[in-house]
């Protein structure tokens, strides 16, 4: 398989929409809170669109179900993770490292990428992570804010490769898709409820307009990367999609007033050289 230009495309858009949604929950005043309120948005809206959909082929269903607890997961140590890094800190280290460890996996897997994706991986990766190291190095960032934003690149290596053989074997990567975000509300609903008891009904009244939104950002984006993983190399995809630091650093400066400054201006040019190297070298 081979990464074309209209596939590299949908990922592009799908990293915008990835980075967007991550902006909604760090600006949030209760971030469990709306990341359940999310989740039970996007469940909703596959919710209606599961009639129309075939059922997953049986043989993608236990990956499934493994992927769905892995997004439990995910989103509830994203919460924690933002509790002590900035977005502009946690969110390049978070996914810097995850195309890296997708790349060492399919290696070890016996499918290693060429050189020039290597490079183009390498480019990515290294730019996405610059301003964060840099920002450790000046003491910017807490230890437990690098530590948890680290743990998450394993976490999102781990649903990337699962996903990926899943949509596969699914025979619809849409299908897929749109089951798995509507199961995995239940857990984060439920665990919210615990967490935060007598408060969740009460802030899904009044969140709605935000949690629709957030809720069709997150289906559409990961939507998008699972139908590219059945189109174009995953390491490709992996890392091209990445890009969306880019998008977050931006919205990071503009929005929530974290500081830019030149060594995220360095990071986004190598990864911008990284996304031509991916392209042509796939």
């Amino acid at each position: 398989m081979t990464l074309s230009a209209g596939v590299a495309a949908w990922v592009l858009l799908s990293a915008l929409l990835h980075a967007s949604w991550n902006v909604l929950i760090k600006r949030s005043p209760d971030r469990l809170l709306d990341t359940a309120a999310l989740a039970l948005a996007a469940s909703l809206l596959c919710a209606a669109t599961l009639p129309f959909l075939p059922l997953p082929a049986p043989e993608s269903r236990p990956l499934l179900a493994g992927s769905i607890v892995i997004h439990v997961f995910y989103f509830l140590a994203l919460v924690e993770t933002y509790r002590w890094a900035d977005l502009s800190s946690a969110y390049p280290m978070m996914r810097g490292g995850a195309p890296v460890l997708v790349a060492l996996a399919l290696t070890a897997l016996g499918e290693p990428p060429s050189w020039a994706l290597a490079a183009g991986i390498a480019l990515v990766s290294g730019g996405i992570m610059l301003p964060a190291w840099a920002g450790i190095a000046h003491g910017a960032v807490a230890v437990r804010g690098v530590a948890m934003a680290l743990g998450m690149s394993a976490i999102i290596a781990l649903y990337t490769l699962v996903d990926a053989e899943g949509a596969r074997r699914s025979g619809s990567a849409l299908a897929y898709n749109q089951w798995l975000f509507f199961f995995d509300a239940f857990g984060i609903l439920a665990i919210a409820a615990w967490r935060r008891r007598g408060r969740l009904l009460a802030h899904l009244r009044g969140r709605w307009p935000q949690a629709f939104a957030g809720g069709l950002l997150t289906v559409g984006s990961y939507g998008i990367v699972i139908w590219a993983m059945t189109r174009a190399p995953v390491a490709a995809v992996a890392a091209l999609r990445e890009i969306s630091v880019v998008f977050a650093a931006l919205a990071g400066t503009l929005l929530l007033k974290e500081p830019m400054g030149r060594w995220r201006i360095a990071g986004a040019l190598a990864v911008a050289a990284g996304a031509i190297v991916i392209k042509l070298g796939s």
